[in-house]
Protein backbone atom coordinates (compact mmCIF):
# COMPACT_ATOMS: atom_id res chain seq x y z
CA UNK A 1 0.00 0.00 0.00
CA UNK A 2 2.80 2.44 0.85
CA UNK A 3 4.66 1.70 -2.36
CA UNK A 4 1.55 2.09 -4.45
CA UNK A 5 0.80 5.43 -2.75
CA UNK A 6 4.34 6.59 -3.42
CA UNK A 7 3.97 5.58 -7.08
CA UNK A 8 0.71 7.50 -7.33
CA UNK A 9 2.28 10.54 -5.70
CA UNK A 10 5.25 10.32 -8.03
CA UNK A 11 2.99 10.04 -11.05
CA UNK A 12 1.04 13.10 -10.03
CA UNK A 13 4.28 15.01 -9.52
CA UNK A 14 5.58 13.90 -12.90
CA UNK A 15 2.35 14.97 -14.59
CA UNK A 16 2.55 18.32 -12.79
CA UNK A 17 6.13 18.85 -13.94
CA UNK A 18 5.16 17.87 -17.50
CA UNK A 19 2.23 20.27 -17.45
CA UNK A 20 4.48 23.03 -16.12
CA UNK A 21 7.02 22.35 -18.86
CA UNK A 22 4.30 22.42 -21.52
CA UNK A 23 2.97 25.70 -20.16
CA UNK A 24 6.48 27.15 -20.12
CA UNK A 25 7.07 25.98 -23.68
CA UNK A 26 3.74 27.47 -24.77
CA UNK A 27 4.62 30.72 -23.03
CA UNK A 28 8.03 30.82 -24.69
CA UNK A 29 6.41 29.97 -28.02
CA UNK A 30 3.89 32.82 -27.58
CA UNK A 31 6.65 35.23 -26.66
CA UNK A 32 8.64 34.08 -29.68
CA UNK A 33 5.70 34.74 -31.99
CA UNK A 34 5.23 38.18 -30.48
CA UNK A 35 8.91 38.94 -30.96
CA UNK A 36 8.81 37.76 -34.58
CA UNK A 37 5.72 39.85 -35.30
CA UNK A 38 7.28 42.87 -33.61
CA UNK A 39 10.44 42.34 -35.67
CA UNK A 40 8.41 42.13 -38.89
CA UNK A 41 6.58 45.34 -38.02
CA UNK A 42 9.89 47.06 -37.19
CA UNK A 43 11.43 45.88 -40.48
CA UNK A 44 8.36 47.09 -42.42
CA UNK A 45 8.43 50.49 -40.73
CA UNK A 46 12.16 50.77 -41.31
CA UNK A 47 11.84 50.00 -45.01
CA UNK A 48 8.88 52.35 -45.34
CA UNK A 49 10.69 55.19 -43.58
CA UNK A 50 13.80 54.63 -45.69
CA UNK A 51 11.75 54.67 -48.89
CA UNK A 52 9.92 57.82 -47.83
CA UNK A 53 13.19 59.45 -46.81
CA UNK A 54 14.64 58.75 -50.23
CA UNK A 55 11.52 59.84 -52.12
CA UNK A 56 10.51 62.86 -50.03
CA UNK A 57 13.88 64.22 -48.87
CA UNK A 58 16.91 62.71 -50.63
CA UNK A 59 15.66 62.94 -54.22
CA UNK A 60 14.36 66.56 -53.92
CA UNK A 61 17.63 67.62 -52.28
CA UNK A 62 19.53 65.96 -55.12
CA UNK A 63 17.39 67.86 -57.61
CA UNK A 64 18.04 71.10 -55.74
CA UNK A 65 21.80 70.55 -55.81
CA UNK A 66 21.69 69.79 -59.51
CA UNK A 67 19.37 72.64 -60.57
CA UNK A 68 20.20 75.27 -57.93
CA UNK A 69 17.96 77.86 -56.30
CA UNK A 70 16.08 78.64 -59.57
CA UNK A 71 14.38 75.29 -59.01
CA UNK A 72 12.58 76.90 -56.03
CA UNK A 73 11.38 79.99 -57.89
CA UNK A 74 7.72 79.03 -57.54
CA UNK A 75 8.11 78.43 -53.78
CA UNK A 76 9.81 81.81 -53.29
CA UNK A 77 7.15 83.52 -55.40
CA UNK A 78 4.33 81.96 -53.36
CA UNK A 79 5.94 82.95 -50.04
CA UNK A 80 6.65 86.50 -51.18
CA UNK A 81 3.11 86.78 -52.55
CA UNK A 82 1.62 85.96 -49.14
CA UNK A 83 4.00 88.43 -47.45
CA UNK A 84 3.10 91.13 -49.97
CA UNK A 85 -0.67 90.75 -49.62
CA UNK A 86 -0.37 90.52 -45.83
CA UNK A 87 1.58 93.80 -45.72
CA UNK A 88 -0.83 95.40 -48.18
CA UNK A 89 -3.85 94.43 -46.09
CA UNK A 90 -2.51 96.25 -43.02
CA UNK A 91 -3.70 99.60 -44.44
CA UNK A 92 -7.36 100.46 -45.07
CA UNK A 93 -6.88 101.20 -48.75
CA UNK A 94 -4.77 98.09 -49.21
CA UNK A 95 -7.35 95.96 -47.40
CA UNK A 96 -10.00 97.12 -49.87
CA UNK A 97 -7.71 96.30 -52.80
CA UNK A 98 -6.93 92.85 -51.40
CA UNK A 99 -10.64 92.14 -50.90
CA UNK A 100 -11.43 93.20 -54.47
CA UNK A 101 -8.59 91.19 -56.00
CA UNK A 102 -8.63 88.03 -53.92
CA UNK A 103 -11.57 88.07 -51.53
CA UNK A 104 -13.61 84.92 -52.19
CA UNK A 105 -16.95 84.14 -50.56
CA UNK A 106 -19.47 81.47 -51.35
CA UNK A 107 -22.23 84.02 -51.94
CA UNK A 108 -20.31 85.67 -54.80
CA UNK A 109 -21.26 84.91 -58.41
CA UNK A 110 -19.35 81.86 -59.56
CA UNK A 111 -17.57 83.69 -62.40
CA UNK A 112 -16.27 86.33 -59.98
CA UNK A 113 -15.13 83.64 -57.56
CA UNK A 114 -13.24 81.91 -60.38
CA UNK A 115 -11.48 85.16 -61.27
CA UNK A 116 -10.45 85.81 -57.68
CA UNK A 117 -9.44 82.26 -56.75
CA UNK A 118 -5.85 82.41 -58.17
CA UNK A 119 -5.13 85.56 -56.14
CA UNK A 120 -6.92 84.20 -53.06
CA UNK A 121 -4.19 81.56 -52.73
CA UNK A 122 -1.80 84.34 -51.66
CA UNK A 123 -4.23 86.21 -49.40
CA UNK A 124 -3.63 85.06 -45.80
CA UNK A 125 -6.59 83.74 -43.86
CA UNK A 126 -7.70 86.04 -41.06
CA UNK A 127 -7.81 83.37 -38.33
CA UNK A 128 -4.42 81.73 -39.00
CA UNK A 129 -0.87 82.86 -38.08
CA UNK A 130 0.81 84.27 -41.16
CA UNK A 131 4.43 83.30 -40.55
CA UNK A 132 3.68 79.70 -39.64
CA UNK A 133 1.53 79.45 -42.74
CA UNK A 134 4.33 80.87 -44.88
CA UNK A 135 6.72 78.17 -43.65
CA UNK A 136 4.27 75.40 -44.54
CA UNK A 137 3.53 77.08 -47.86
CA UNK A 138 7.21 77.31 -48.80
CA UNK A 139 7.91 73.67 -47.87
CA UNK A 140 4.88 72.38 -49.79
CA UNK A 141 5.62 74.36 -52.95
CA UNK A 142 9.36 73.62 -52.76
CA UNK A 143 8.83 69.87 -52.40
CA UNK A 144 6.21 69.77 -55.14
CA UNK A 145 8.25 71.95 -57.48
CA UNK A 146 11.30 69.72 -57.14
CA UNK A 147 9.34 66.49 -57.43
CA UNK A 148 6.65 67.42 -59.94
CA UNK A 149 7.78 70.50 -61.85
CA UNK A 150 6.29 74.01 -61.91
CA UNK A 151 3.37 73.38 -64.24
CA UNK A 152 2.05 70.36 -62.37
CA UNK A 153 2.57 72.07 -59.01
CA UNK A 154 0.50 75.07 -60.09
CA UNK A 155 -2.18 72.79 -61.55
CA UNK A 156 -2.51 70.72 -58.36
CA UNK A 157 -2.50 73.79 -56.10
CA UNK A 158 -5.18 75.55 -58.14
CA UNK A 159 -7.32 72.44 -58.68
CA UNK A 160 -7.44 71.50 -54.99
CA UNK A 161 -8.26 75.08 -53.96
CA UNK A 162 -10.93 75.39 -56.63
CA UNK A 163 -12.45 72.04 -55.64
CA UNK A 164 -12.93 73.27 -52.08
CA UNK A 165 -14.42 76.58 -53.24
CA UNK A 166 -16.94 74.94 -55.59
CA UNK A 167 -17.99 72.05 -53.35
CA UNK A 168 -18.65 74.42 -50.47
CA UNK A 169 -21.21 76.12 -52.71
CA UNK A 170 -22.87 72.74 -53.23
CA UNK A 171 -22.96 72.13 -49.47
CA UNK A 172 -24.53 75.54 -48.87
CA UNK A 173 -27.10 74.86 -51.60
CA UNK A 174 -28.04 71.61 -49.83
CA UNK A 175 -28.60 73.46 -46.57
CA UNK A 176 -28.36 72.10 -43.01
CA UNK A 177 -28.92 68.42 -42.57
CA UNK A 178 -28.09 65.77 -45.17
CA UNK A 179 -26.13 63.77 -42.60
CA UNK A 180 -23.91 66.71 -41.72
CA UNK A 181 -22.94 67.30 -45.35
CA UNK A 182 -24.95 70.49 -45.84
CA UNK A 183 -23.99 73.91 -44.51
CA UNK A 184 -26.12 76.89 -43.42
CA UNK A 185 -26.37 79.89 -45.71
CA UNK A 186 -24.50 82.10 -43.23
CA UNK A 187 -21.30 80.28 -44.25
CA UNK A 188 -21.57 81.97 -47.63
CA UNK A 189 -20.60 85.29 -46.04
CA UNK A 190 -17.38 83.94 -44.51
CA UNK A 191 -14.19 85.11 -46.22
CA UNK A 192 -12.58 82.09 -47.86
CA UNK A 193 -8.94 82.87 -48.60
CA UNK A 194 -5.50 81.46 -47.89
CA UNK A 195 -3.17 78.81 -49.34
CA UNK A 196 -3.95 76.12 -46.76
CA UNK A 197 -6.04 73.98 -49.14
CA UNK A 198 -3.27 74.16 -51.76
CA UNK A 199 -0.66 73.20 -49.14
CA UNK A 200 -2.69 70.19 -47.99
CA UNK A 201 -3.35 69.19 -51.59
CA UNK A 202 0.31 69.36 -52.58
CA UNK A 203 1.51 67.34 -49.59
CA UNK A 204 -1.16 64.72 -50.24
CA UNK A 205 -0.43 64.55 -53.96
CA UNK A 206 3.32 64.10 -53.43
CA UNK A 207 2.72 61.49 -50.72
CA UNK A 208 0.50 59.42 -53.02
CA UNK A 209 2.77 59.76 -56.05
CA UNK A 210 5.93 58.91 -54.11
CA UNK A 211 4.18 56.11 -52.20
CA UNK A 212 4.73 57.62 -48.76
CA UNK A 213 2.00 56.17 -46.50
CA UNK A 214 3.38 57.74 -43.31
CA UNK A 215 3.41 61.24 -44.78
CA UNK A 216 -0.03 60.61 -46.25
CA UNK A 217 -1.37 59.45 -42.87
CA UNK A 218 0.06 62.48 -41.11
CA UNK A 219 -1.40 64.83 -43.72
CA UNK A 220 -4.81 63.25 -44.24
CA UNK A 221 -5.18 62.14 -40.63
CA UNK A 222 -4.48 65.62 -39.30
CA UNK A 223 -7.11 67.04 -41.66
CA UNK A 224 -9.71 64.51 -40.50
CA UNK A 225 -8.90 65.33 -36.88
CA UNK A 226 -9.13 69.05 -37.62
CA UNK A 227 -12.55 68.69 -39.25
CA UNK A 228 -13.81 66.73 -36.23
CA UNK A 229 -12.26 68.94 -33.54
CA UNK A 230 -13.07 72.25 -35.25
CA UNK A 231 -16.00 71.72 -37.64
CA UNK A 232 -15.64 74.93 -39.63
CA UNK A 233 -15.39 75.94 -43.28
CA UNK A 234 -11.61 75.47 -43.43
CA UNK A 235 -11.85 71.90 -42.15
CA UNK A 236 -14.36 71.00 -44.85
CA UNK A 237 -12.21 72.52 -47.57
CA UNK A 238 -9.11 70.73 -46.31
CA UNK A 239 -10.90 67.37 -46.52
CA UNK A 240 -12.07 68.25 -50.03
CA UNK A 241 -8.48 69.18 -50.97
CA UNK A 242 -7.22 65.81 -49.69
CA UNK A 243 -9.85 63.96 -51.73
CA UNK A 244 -9.17 66.00 -54.87
CA UNK A 245 -5.41 65.45 -54.54
CA UNK A 246 -5.91 61.68 -54.20
CA UNK A 247 -8.04 61.59 -57.36
CA UNK A 248 -5.48 63.65 -59.29
CA UNK A 249 -2.58 61.53 -58.03
CA UNK A 250 -4.28 58.32 -59.19
CA UNK A 251 -4.09 59.64 -62.76
CA UNK A 252 -0.51 60.87 -62.36
CA UNK A 253 1.90 59.57 -64.98
CA UNK A 254 -0.73 57.27 -66.53
CA UNK A 255 1.01 55.63 -69.44
CA UNK A 256 4.34 57.28 -68.63
CA UNK A 257 7.12 57.00 -66.08
CA UNK A 258 7.96 59.61 -63.46
CA UNK A 259 6.88 63.22 -64.01
CA UNK A 260 8.98 65.81 -65.79
CA UNK A 261 10.45 67.26 -62.62
CA UNK A 262 14.02 66.27 -63.25
CA UNK A 263 13.38 62.62 -62.27
CA UNK A 264 14.63 59.90 -64.55
CA UNK A 265 12.00 57.91 -66.43
CA UNK A 266 12.44 54.18 -65.81
CA UNK A 267 12.86 51.85 -68.80
CA UNK A 268 10.89 48.62 -68.73
CA UNK A 269 12.93 45.46 -69.21
CA UNK A 270 10.81 44.12 -72.03
CA UNK A 271 11.55 47.25 -74.06
CA UNK A 272 15.30 46.54 -74.25
CA UNK A 273 15.12 43.30 -76.29
CA UNK A 274 12.62 44.91 -78.66
CA UNK A 275 14.90 47.86 -79.24
CA UNK A 276 17.90 45.53 -79.76
CA UNK A 277 15.96 43.39 -82.24
CA UNK A 278 14.90 46.48 -84.19
CA UNK A 279 18.53 47.67 -84.28
CA UNK A 280 19.78 44.26 -85.47
CA UNK A 281 17.13 44.09 -88.19
CA UNK A 282 18.11 47.55 -89.43
CA UNK A 283 21.81 46.58 -89.42
CA UNK A 284 21.04 43.38 -91.36
CA UNK A 285 19.03 45.39 -93.87
CA UNK A 286 21.92 47.79 -94.36
CA UNK A 287 24.39 44.93 -94.74
CA UNK A 288 22.23 43.21 -97.38
CA UNK A 289 21.78 46.49 -99.24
Amino acid sequence: MLRSGMRCTGGVADRGRAAGLSYARADRSGQGRLRREAWRVAVFLGRTLRGEWNGIVVDPVRQLRRRGLPALSLAFLAAFGVIFFHALAQRPTGAVAVRILGGVKADLPWWLALLRTPVSLYVPALDLPVWAGITQLFLAFALAELALGRARTLAVAYATTLAGTLLVRVMIALGPGWGGLGLPREIGQVLDTGPSAAVVGLFTYVAVVRRAPIVFTLTGGSMVWESIAVPNLAGREHLIAVGAAIVLALFHGRGRGWPSGGVAVPVLRHEVPEAMSRRRSSEDHIAVG
